[in-house]
């Protein structure tokens, strides 16, 4: 970030001439009073918001995630659907070796096409280091002492459904 400004309106500038980076795998904290701008400086820097001058952009390969104050959660899924949105393509890649192997019992599958196609999304998932997704969330789940991952998402207090969405982050 450099030299970035952030208004809100034409008369409520909430960031001026802000200038930030930060080495690889740096954890950061933003201090100040309510109102400073902290929230909005996180939401420039997680490309949610545009600087109003100046400029804010990610390294190249980097990545970010936000946790808002008020986390959103899908209600047509359980905690544990919720948590497996945060590795989406992953759980997509795995669903998808099962429903190839399933392929191979089919009276008229395809064995040449099923091979290709798995060993294709085979070699994907060894270079994600994906076979272990499931102890990996699980291990996840039991750091951030989630509910039980059948559970509505409704029924949550705000503290869980906050866990939640940090673990699916």
């Amino acid at each position: 970030m450099y030299r970035a400004d952030k208004y809100y309106g034409p008369d409520r500038q909430v960031l001026a001439g802000i200038s930030l980076s930060f080495l690889p795998g740096a954890k950061i904290g933003v201090l100040g009073p309510n109102g400073a701008g902290k929230s909005t400086l996180l939401r420039i820097m997680a490309g949610k918001e545009e600087t109003s001058s100046g400029v804010a952009e990610l390294a190249p390969g980097a990545t970010v995630g936000l946790l808002e104050q008020e986390p959103s959660l899908d209600p047509a899924k359980d905690v544990r659907g919720n948590v497996e949105d945060g590795v989406r393509p992953l759980r997509d890649l795995l669903d998808r070796f099962n429903e190839i192997s399933a392929g191979f019992a089919e009276p008229d599958a395809d064995f040449d096409a099923l091979l290709a196609e798995q060993s294709t999304v085979q070699d994907a998932i060894d270079r994600a280091g994906a076979w272990q997704l499931e102890e990996h969330l699980d291990h996840a789940m039991d750091a951030l002492r989630l509910p039980d991952g059948d559970r509505d998402v409704e029924t949550l207090s705000g503290g869980e459904r906050r866990r939640v969405a940090l673990c699916r982050l």
